[in-house]
């Protein structure tokens, strides 16, 4: 598949963050509701004073609730709006986004690059307390409070028996025709001075409510009411555990995208769009 950009346009990146407590995600929907994409790409078309909406392409879509910090998505401009604009962008952005999205950077981006599919990993950190008192008021946005003492020990013992490349059917909501192969680079947990422990989440790409089910399943790890041992063996059924819940999203942020230097951009964007199967899976 193609990714040129068009004669006459240009295309731009776009790093951002955004709070997502009163956002429906960041992909628009039908009925009005409130989303990062739809915001963004309004404010856009004010600033530049354009008649037409210029989609915007993102690293990856975050579900209604969930947080960015580093979030990446481009959007192809035509080169007049471009080199007429480009210089008071970024404030005028300022001026127009509400204050729970900000966009921190405009740039050309070089050949090749694509938001969505040139990405090499995606980092995500969420973050959950189990103080009985419960969360920090001025944290309660960002902290999901879990009532049970956490073994932070089992759950990185958990954790290590699902990194790698898997089939992560038995953590995601299944979509019609995607696959469900993913690997997972990084899965740990680090307890703050503050109490709060944070888990780190990367993998090259993750498919719909893949981190909050994992987290969810480490959560039975860490409060005792599941063997480290678990969360691998629901993994290798391959099929969805009633046991395995979605936590709430509201602790969930897209820390960071990764990509591979300038001229690799290309290449990645076209391996990324290949359908991936396990080593040695049948046809059938």
């Amino acid at each position: 598949m193609s990714d040129e950009v068009e004669a006459g346009y240009v295309r731009v990146r776009l790093d951002l963050s955004y709070d997502g407590s009163e956002f429906s995600g960041w992909a628009k929907q039908a009925g009005g509701r409130r989303t990062v994409q739809g915001e963004i790409e309004d404010a856009l078309r004010t600033v530049t004073r354009s008649r037409e909406t210029y989609e915007l392409t993102v690293a990856g879509r975050t579900d209604s609730g969930v947080h960015a910090r580093g979030q990446v998505a481009h959007v192809d401009l035509p080169r007049e709006v471009w080199d007429e604009h480009h210089g008071k962008l970024l404030k005028r952005l300022a001026g127009r986004l509400p204050r729970d999205v900000r966009v921190w950077a405009l740039r050309e981006a070089p050949a090749g690059f694509n938001a969505r599919f040139s990405a090499v990993w995606r980092r995500y950190a969420y973050r959950v307390t189990d103080n009985p008192g419960g969360v920090d008021p001025l944290l309660r946005g960002h902290v999901l409070w879990h009532d049970w003492p956490l073994d932070v020990d089992a759950m990185n013992e958990a954790a290590g028996g699902l990194l790698g490349e898997h089939d992560f059917a038995a953590y995601c909501k299944k979509r019609e025709g995607a696959t469900t192969i993913r690997t997972l680079q990084e899965l740990s947990l680090v307890r703050g001075e503050d109490g709060i422990v944070t888990a780190t989440v990367r993998a090259d790409a993750f498919c719909h409510n893949m981190v909050r089910s994992l987290i969810g399943a480490l959560l039975f790890v860490g409060d005792g009411h599941r063997p480290p041992d678990w969360p691998a063996k629901v993994l290798a059924a391959r099929v969805r555990d009633s046991a395995v819940h979605v936590v709430r999203p509201h602790g969930l942020t897209l820390e960071e995208v990764g990509y591979p230097a300038d001229e690799l951009l290309a290449a990645r964007n076209k391996e990324a769009r290949n359908k991936r199967s396990l080593p040695g899976a049948g046809c059938c």
